[in-house]
C-alpha cells in the first residue's frame, strides 16, 4: 500500500517457551508456533521500523537471548530451517518504552486525586474473611505491611513460585502480608489446562504451608480504576510489588506499581532490568533462584521496620525513574518523530527493496499462507 510500516510485538512467543522452536510440533495444536514463528519473521523484514519496549528484546544480555535475536537462526524440524531471519543490527530497532496511564495510576500521596469512595470494595477485597470465589484465605494481622502481585495465573508468570517462596521463608511471613491476584481459584471455572495445573499447584501450596491467616488470593480483577487504587491502598500499608515471571517482555505492571508509588521488586529476566536500577529505584529479583529472592525481600522489610524512612527513599527514587523514562507522553513524542523520521528516509532513498518483497512474499505463499489455511480448515 506504499505507506510507511512501523512493527510493535509486545512479545515474541518464541522466547517465552524455551526449545519452542525444536519442540514446535508438540505444542503446535495449542499454541501454533510454526505459524507464529513464521508470521513474525515475515512482519520484521517487511516493516520499515521496529519499536521494541527495551534494548533486552533485540540482543537480550549476557546471560539471556533477546526476543529479537532469538529469530536470526533456528530450525523448525521437518518444516523449515532460519540461517538469516533478521537482522539485529539494522538500524531499523528503537526503544521506546511506554508508560501507564497516570489519570489511573498515580503516586499514593496526591490525596485529593483519590478514589476513596473505593476504599471500602478494596478493604473488602483484601481483608474479608469469608471465603468465595472472589477470594480465599485471610489476613489475621491487619498492622503488618502487605507484599502484593498481580498477573495472569500461568507458568510463565510464576504465581506460584512467589507463593512458595513467601511460604518457605519465616522471616518474611513473619514481616509481611502476601496478596495476590491472579486467575480463578476454582479449577472448574477455567478452560485453560495451564492455567488448571497452577490453580491446582496454590491450593497445594496453601495447605502444605498452613498459610491461612497469611496469605490472601484474589480472582483476576478486570476494573482498572479499581486496580490503581488498590496499588495505592497496598503503599498506605507501606507495602511492595512483586514482579516474579520467568521472563516478561516488558513489565507494565512494574510501571504501573512504581507509578503508584510502591517500592517493587521484579525478574531480572527480560524488561524489568532495565526498568528497576538494582538497590536504587527498586530491586531485581532471580525467579530460578527464589529463595534468596526471599532473602532479599525480607532484608527489606526488615530495614523498613528499623527506619521507615528506607521504604519512602525507594518509593520516591521509583517515581523519579518513571517520571524520567517511563510516559506515555515520552512515548507519544518519540514515536511520532521515528514515523516522521523513517517516512521521510523511505521517501528520499527510495531503496530497491523488491527483491526482498519477492522473497517475502514467497514466503509466505510457500509456508505461512499452507500453515493458516491449515489452522483455519481445523
Amino acid at each position: 500500500m506504499g505507506i510507511t510500516q512501523c512493527n510493535i510485538a509486545h512479545a515474541l512467543e518464541k522466547t517465552k517457551y524455551p526449545d519452542s522452536d525444536i519442540y514446535w510440533k508438540k505444542f503446535d495444536e495449542k499454541y501454533h508456533f510454526s505459524c507464529q514463528f513464521t508470521a513474525d519473521i515475515i512482519a520484521m523484514n517487511n516493516a520499515d521500523f521496529i519499536i521494541t519496549s527495551t534494548y533486552q528484546e533485540i540482543t537480550g544480555s549476557k546471560n539471556t537471548v533477546g526476543q529479537y535475536e532469538s529469530h536470526t537462526a533456528f530450525t523448525l524440524p521437518g518444516l523449515y530451517r532460519v540461517v538469516h531471519g533478521i537482522d539485529v543490527f539494522d538500524p531499523k530497532f528503537n526503544i521506546v518504552s511506554p508508560g501507564a496511564d497516570m489519570s489511573i495510576y498515580f503516586p499514593f500521596t496526591e490525596k485529593d486525586k483519590r478514589l476513596t469512595a473505593l476504599h471500602g470494595s478494596i478493604k473488602s477485597l483484601i481483608y474479608d474473611p469469608e471465603q468465595n470465589d472472589v477470594h480465599i484465605g485471610h489476613l489475621d494481622d491487619r498492622s503488618k505491611p502487605i507484599l502484593f502481585s498481580m498477573a495472569r495465573l500461568d507458568r510463565v508468570k510464576n504465581m506460584t513460585g512467589l507463593v512458595e517462596a513467601y511460604s518457605k521463608n519465616a522471616m518474611l511471613r513473619s514481616l509481611v502480608n502476601l496478596v495476590v491476584v491472579a486467575g480463578y481459584n476454582d479449577v472448574k471455572k477455567s478452560k485453560d489446562r495451564e492455567e488448571i495445573a497452577e490453580i491446582e499447584k496454590m491450593h497445594e501450596l496453601i495447605k502444605t504451608y498452613n498459610l491461612f491467616g497469611q496469605f490472601r488470593w484474589i480472582s483476576a480483577q478486570t476494573n482498572r480504576a479499581r486496580n490503581g487504587e488498590l496499588y495505592r491502598y497496598i503503599a498506605d500499608t507501606h507495602g511492595a510489588f512483586v514482579q516474579p515471571a520467568l521472563y516478561e517482555a516488558f513489565g507494565l505492571t512494574v510501571v504501573e506499581a512504581m507509578t503508584c508509588g510502591l517500592p517493587t521488586f521484579a525478574t531480572l529476566h527480560g524488561g524489568p532490568a532495565e526498568i528497576i536500577e538494582h538497590g536504587i529505584s527498586g530491586f531485581h529479583i532471580d525467579p530460578y533462584h527464589p529463595d534468596q529472592a526471599a532473602i532479599l525481600m525480607a532484608d527489606f522489610f526488615e530495614k523498613c521496620k528499623q527506619d521507615p524512612n528506607h521504604w519512602v527513599k525507594i518509593s520516591d527514587r521509583g517515581l523519579q525513574r518513571i517520571y524520567e523514562k517511563y510516559t506515555w507522553k515520552i512515548y507519544s513524542e518519540r514515536l511520532m518523530t521515528l514515523a516522521g523520521v523513517y517516512g521521510f528516509w523511505k521517501y528520499v532513498s527510495k531503496l530497491e527493496r523488491r527483491e526482498t518483497r519477492r522473497y517475502l512474499e514467497m514466503f509466505y505463499i510457500l509456508k505461512l499462507r499452507e500453515l493458516r489455511l491449515f489452522y483455519s480448515c481445523r
